[in-house]
């Protein structure tokens, strides 16, 4: 079982990101390190614009899993390619990865739409805040398992990660 080990601070600045976004979906990068092969530690939070506009939604009409495409920003996100690059960069400069990515559900559940599954990627782990009328109401973390399935992936607190070796 993974594990991803962050600061209450991070978590807090992802509540207030969902929130500020809110009726749309937020989203954006977590920064930090591999301490072991199922044991991340999260050093920094990367905000990010939702991208997601018709153009992306044609992009991927074909993995849509409702009858009705979506294209709104209120029921969909995506981090742009070149935003993804330049994280990646700047982290290296940092001994840093991308480990994840964080989204917030407005009005829905903090669990992961069958889009987000099919979207996603193994390794990473998956944050998704549930904001009911504008308030962050539940956080959640998720991982994909061998089969491409979401699983629960456990968090674990301390104090402040970003100053961990």
């Amino acid at each position: 079982m993974s594990i991803l080990q962050v600061s209450p601070q991070l978590l807090t600045q992802i509540c207030r990101h969902a929130e500020q976004a809110y009726p749309d979906e937020c989203c954006g990068l977590l920064m930090g390190r591999l301490d072991t092969a199922d044991h991340k530690i999260l050093v920094e939070v990367l905000p990010t614009e939702n991208a997601w506009d018709e153009e992306t939604a044609k992009t991927f009409e074909s993995l849509e899993t409702s009858e009705k495409p979506l294209t709104t920003t209120e029921r969909r996100y995506t981090i742009a390619s070149e935003v993804l690059l330049n994280a990646q960069k700047q982290g290296r400069e940092c001994q840093l990865s991308i480990i994840g990515i964080y989204h917030s559900h407005p009005n829905h559940a903090a669990i992961p739409s069958e889009f987000d599954r099919v979207c996603a990627w193994l390794g990473y782990s998956y944050i998704i805040v549930s904001v009911q009328q504008g308030k962050a109401t539940d956080i959640q973390n998720w991982c994909l398992d061998q089969q491409h399935q979401f699983q629960p992936e456990a968090m674990i607190f301390s104090p402040d990660c970003s100053r961990l070796g």
